[in-house]
């Protein structure tokens, strides 16, 4: 027999956060699709997540197959492998030790790849990650290429930043101005990611910058270094701008949506791939639930796996749920909440709430979490609450949901913009007090959305430009074959 047809290795290191580790999931079904071996290398903590009943060993590597379309999984360590405690550890010392003790493990898992007859042709990393191109490099893996898990647009404001228009910028936080950036549409500061404003030291989000400076070093390095390639989570027309913008200097491939759902030839999603790093509510009653609703009437509620909720916007929400009387699906992780008050409030709320809708209590219903794909295809729903985080911005456009937008840091706010911009929702304003969407102004989102035809048709349209883009011959799915095509083994 003829031997199988050398493939391109590429390994995905990632965060361990669940916006990192999600996106990577489905970019690595996405390369198998194409023709290419990949495996996904996540901290320890992570992997524990996702595959309790797998033992990594203390080398630093373990592959499984998850079923996922012969994706393997390895194991490294950041240095806190029992998970990061973002109430007690320390941002600067985690980022310090992730570089050390990551770079010494994935080069573990770089050689037990090599070993086994698997060697890497090109190592993928999400954000915060730079470390991972060099030791590639020095286990020769020649060629590296980002992940870029946020908006384009945030990119070209973060690369614009550090080169030439820094000053632009904060002045324009200064005084809450217009910020222009080259070939980019104008943009109000709380257009831009957060981080760009941050001007002391003493800021908890302060060691962001000099990561994101690091990366655009990789990115648009010096004459005669070798360029890093950017595989974008978007797709041309929904960022068409931010992508020109880039193009003179950094090698921006869009391959997005990455979202393996849209591979499954099905509107109304029946299943979905496991994707996340927490359990879903038992039994799937949410869905049931969502079957006994008529279409486009239900509100979905969810601000994400790390954002923290106050008791006032909990309570600020639920009176806009009354509000609405609409049904209302809510999910809230128990860690979402800023203190165990928030935690016990939470119940008397939305009890209060359902009841307000529909007097027997069924007009509500609280998860503490979902698998939020099949939720965002299901025919009953009419509007996704959320703080527009990249992951559910893109599934809520590739899922034709109208969205309320109340972004709350990093490229949130970018990519509330851009939900506006592209006519798919409305972003929410904050109360006075900063911090809080209030009661009577998420509820005018919620009816603004929710009874708009002219938001509907654009959603529509939007889910058929996401989906056309990765289909057999779309732009992006031309995109990532040609990516892939340039790194098999001779």
């Amino acid at each position: 027999m003829a031997p199988p047809p050398p493939q391109a290795h590429f390994l995905i290191v990632t965060y361990p956060s669940q916006g990192h580790v999600t996106p990577a999931r489905h970019l690595a079904r996405r390369l198998v699709h194409a023709g290419a071996r990949a495996t996904v290398c996540v901290p320890f903590s992570a992997f524990r997540k996702l595959f309790p009943n797998s033992a990594a060993d203390d080398g630093g590597e373990v592959v499984v197959d998850d079923g996922g379309g012969g994706v393997a999984y390895a194991a490294y360590s950041d240095g806190y492998d029992g998970g990061f405690d973002r109430a007690a550890d320390d941002h600067t010392n985690y980022m310090a030790q992730v570089r050390s003790e990551g770079s010494r493990t994935v080069a573990a898992v770089l050689r037990r790849l090599a070993g086994g007859g698997r060697p890497v042709t090109c190592a993928v990393y999400t954000l915060l990650l730079p470390w991972v191109a060099d030791v590639a490099r020095r286990h020769g893996v020649a060629h590296a290429a980002v992940f870029w898990i946020q908006p384009t647009t945030a990119l070209a404001a973060y690369f614009h930043y550090f080169r030439g228009h820094r000053h632009a910028v904060l002045a324009a936080a200064a005084g809450d101005g217009e910020v222009r950036l080259p070939l980019l549409p104008p943009l109000q500061v709380r257009d831009l990611p957060s981080f760009l404003a941050i001007t002391s030291d003493d800021d908890p989000f302060a060691f962001v910058l000099p990561e994101f400076e690091s990366l655009i070093d990789i990115l648009d390095p010096k004459s005669g270094e070798t360029r890093t390639y950017v595989l974008a989570n978007t797709f041309d027309a929904m960022e068409r701008d931010a992508i020109a913008s880039l193009a003179p200097h950094i090698d921006v491939v869009a391959v997005g949506p990455v979202l393996s759902f849209l591979h499954d030839g099905d509107d109304e999603i029946s299943s979905s791939h496991p994707n996340d790093l927490f359990d879903h509510d038992d039994g799937g009653d949410y869905l049931a639930w969502l079957d006994t609703k008529p279409a486009r009437s239900v509100i979905y509620i969810s601000f994400g796996s790390s954002s923290v909720m106050s008791k006032q916007q909990v309570a600020e929400i639920a009176a806009a749920m009354a509000n609405t009387n609409k049904p209302f699906l809510w999910v809230i992780r128990k860690d979402n909440c800023d203190n165990e008050d928030v935690a016990a409030a939470i119940k008397k709320l939305i009890t209060a709430a359902a009841m307000a809708v529909d007097g027997g209590g069924e007009g509500g219903m609280v998860v503490t979490w979902c698998d939020q794909a099949r939720v965002l295809a299901h025919r009953s729903v009419g509007c996704f609450v959320t703080h527009c985080g990249w992951n559910s911005t893109v599934e809520a456009v590739a899922c034709g949901v109208p969205v309320v937008a109340a972004p709350q840091y990093s490229d949130q706010g970018t990519n509330a913009w851009l939900v506006e911009r592209m006519g798919v929702g409305v972003r929410a304003a904050l109360g006075d007090g900063g911090g809080v969407v209030e009661a009577a102004e998420l509820t005018r989102c919620v009816e603004a959305v929710m009874e708009s035809e002219a938001v509907a048709a654009s959603a529509a349209a939007w889910k058929a430009e996401a989906r056309a883009a990765v289909a057999a011959g779309g732009k992006s799915e031309r995109n990532l074959d040609e990516f892939v095509r340039r790194f098999m083994p001779k």
